[in-house]
């Protein structure tokens, strides 16, 4: 990594790989996660991906919020991976129940967040488990969109299989929500 002159602004190659953030589990999170994604994706120099980012995170976290019940105290956390042509975006939670996408009825009016996610992903998306209890909810984003999405589904470090694991157990911080980099596998305080 090069160092930065000053008064000159960081290039996407001085980011870090990937920024670990803890929420509450309330709705305000959702739109904070939404703007740091957003920023972040910015500074990757990646802003062909925020539209279909921005409302992957929003589904995921919501997600988060109202099915997963975690322990009283326990809070979610978000982790955003620079890739080569996208981002991935990692949700995750110590509920135990795992998300499955279901037939909403044209009367409802929720219930196709997960369904909007395999769209916009090119179905690159799932869920993982992680050290300690919970599971994390993965999806990515590209910049050719979900049909790239699709086709990578399987290679190593997209599938979720073993190779994102979240470290220390538990998503606590204290109440501090510390942004910080990490690589992959570190979550939590």
């Amino acid at each position: 990594m090069r160092r930065a002159v000053a008064g000159e602004r960081p290039s996407a190659a001085d980011e870090p790989p990937s920024v670990v953030k803890t929420w509450p589990p309330t709705p305000l999170s959702v739109g904070r996660a939404r703007r740091l994604l957003a920023v972040q994706l910015a500074a990757w120099d990646l802003r062909q991906v925020v539209d279909d980012a921005e409302l992957v995170v929003s589904e995921l976290v919501t997600n988060a919020i109202a099915h997963a019940h975690p322990p009283v105290g326990r809070l979610i956390a978000t982790r955003f991976e620079r890739l080569a042509d996208g981002v991935r975006i990692e949700v995750h939670d110590a509920g135990g129940s795992k998300p499955r996408p279901r037939r909403a009825s044209t009367e409802e009016e929720s219930g196709r967040g997960l369904e909007l996610v395999d769209a916009l992903t090119g179905g690159a998306w799932g869920v993982s488990d992680r050290d300690g209890p919970g599971k994390l909810v993965w999806a990515v984003c590209t910049v050719s969109g979900g049909e790239a999405g699709a086709s990578r589904r399987g290679e190593a470090g997209v599938d979720g299989r073993g190779d994102v694991r979240a470290g220390g157990g538990e998503v606590r911080d204290g109440g501090r929500g510390d942004v910080r980099s990490g690589r992959r596998g570190e979550v939590g305080p």
